[in-house]
């Protein structure tokens, strides 16, 4: 491949993006691809400092302009330390989040103004957005329900990484409408994936979805 290709996940707590993200990096990797597979906030040394501050229940009472630009500098470190160099390189990055989870929370969620999302996004990032994304979809109680499981049977071990599911019920019916409208607007880009189906299900449509995006 002479030139790289970006994919990013999305969608609410609990919808299964890095299983599906796990399983798309092994399957590329099984086709003969370099594949890169990240996340956000993090992906850099720097960038997983910021994520302490941002995802972490005692992170901090960010204001929502300081909470936004804080996802925007960690991920300006990330797009120009790792994204675009290994793009260059040819590789295929695989990415679990991405500017439309800024867009999806911090707008639709909390109710931030979204057009000084976007002129933040064009102010970090340029033009600069993925190639392909997959948001998965499926209702917020069972999303919750999944997301609290995995995190409290992780390695034995409390999991703090919990502060947006703590968050009420209402922000995440706002996000998940967020997360579809967004799809809408952009349906070039991003392809919905209905995630109460089984798994391996779920898996078949995305990598389908990426062979015929190469």
């Amino acid at each position: 491949m002479e030139k790289g290709l970006f994919i990013t996940f999305e969608g609410g707590e609990g919808a299964g993006k890095s299983t599906q993200c796990r399983r798309l990096k092994s399957a590329l990797e099984e086709a003969g691809h370099d594949v890169v597979l990240t996340r956000e906030p993090g992906g850099t040394a720097e960038s997983e400092k910021i994520r302490d501050l941002l995802v972490q229940r005692d992170g901090g009472n960010w204001t929502p302009m300081a909470e936004c630009l804080l996802f925007f500098a960690a991920r300006q470190m990330h797009v120009e330390k790792l994204i675009k160099p290994s793009l260059a390189a040819g590789k295929i990055v695989i990415c679990d989040r991405f500017t439309d989870s800024t867009i999806a929370y911090q707008g639709y969620g909390h109710g931030f103004d979204i057009p000084t999302i976007e002129q933040i996004a064009r102010l970090s990032l340029g033009d600069f957005q993925p190639d392909l994304t997959f948001i998965l979809d499926l209702p917020v109680a069972e999303g919750l329900a999944r997301s609290l499981r995995q995190k409290e049977g992780a390695a034995g071990r409390e999991n703090t990484e919990d502060r947006f599911e703590k968050l009420h019920m209402d922000f995440h019916e706002k996000l998940r409408a967020g997360f579809l409208d967004i799809a809408r607007k952009a349906p070039s880009r991003c392809v919905i994936v209905d995630a109460l189906q089984p798994v391996d299900d779920v898996y078949l449509m995305i990598t389908q979805a990426v062979r015929e995006s190469m």
